[in-house]
């Protein structure tokens, strides 16, 4: 379907998606900080660690070959890689969750912390569709 469309129709909509997915990330980070100044505690901020570590395996031990992520492998490197990949993402709920049963942080908080999450979660799974789309790379 895309490749019917005029050239400049096709380079429109990729930029439409690429500023989908910047809104969709500022609105995750605007998440994360309003989680922290509307209560005036800043504690949830631990999450950006998190944040920070979870693709550092993805880049350092999967290289290039992102192929390898999604699929069965035997190389201990790509094992590896999902494992401290998943821990991370794990580690980025678990936090708020902990702050939240240790009485630091209240519900508007838990709540504003596991959405900025799922929208960032959201933006990865789009910009990964996007990515793996022929005519995109084209561009």
């Amino acid at each position: 379907m895309m490749a019917d469309l005029p050239g400049y129709l096709r380079a429109c909509l990729q930029s439409g998606k690429l500023a989908l997915l910047a809104i969709l990330v500022s609105g995750g980070i605007v998440l994360q900080i309003l989680a922290c100044a509307l209560y005036n505690n800043w504690w949830p901020m631990l999450t950006v660690l998190m944040y920070v570590l979870l693709p550092m395996p993805l880049l350092f031990l999967a290289g290039s070959d992102s192929s390898a992520i999604f699929s069965e492998s035997e190389s201990g490197w790509v094992n590896a890689t999902k494992f401290l990949t998943g821990a991370s993402a794990i580690g980025s709920i678990a936090i708020p969750v902990i702050l939240k049963h240790a009485g630091v942080i209240g519900w508007g908080a838990l709540a504003m912390e596991l959405s900025s999450f799922f929208i960032f979660v959201l933006s990865i799974m789009c910009y990964i569709r996007m990515s793996a789309e022929d005519y995109y790379s084209a561009l």
